[in-house]
């Protein structure tokens, strides 16, 4: 069996890595036919996905993703194209939330601020 290992630090708090690590889990179903699922901790969370031949785990906190993916027999032939689409994948969701604009809301009725 071969085993990918992918870590990726992030400043983004744990309410975004959530958002993240849910939309990262909906392209695995969509894309890999992956099955996974999603455990909500109080200060981490756990995907864990699987299919035939691949199984393997994402852990969130506030400030890393880490990915542990055992491929088995057939699935570790193709070891670095499967790596590579994961990072592409997890690397694009996290730059593109980094990269969103932060508009401060204000409560409704506030006034605006005078210039």
């Amino acid at each position: 069996m071969a085993d990918i290992h992918i870590e990726r630090a992030h400043a983004l708090g744990l309410a975004q890595a959530r958002k993240i690590a849910f939309a990262w889990a909906e392209q695995a179903e969509e894309k890999f036919g992956m099955e996974c699922t999603y455990e909500e901790g109080k200060a981490d969370d756990l995907v864990s996905f699987s299919r035939s031949g691949v199984e393997g785990t994402l852990a969130v906190t506030k400030n890393n993703f880490d990915i542990n993916i055992q491929l088995g027999f057939l699935a570790g032939a193709f070891k670095s194209t499967i790596e590579a689409e994961i990072v592409k994948n997890l690397d694009a969701l996290i730059d593109q939330k980094a990269a969103a604009p932060k508009v401060a809301a204000r409560k409704a009725g506030a006034p605006k601020k005078a210039a």
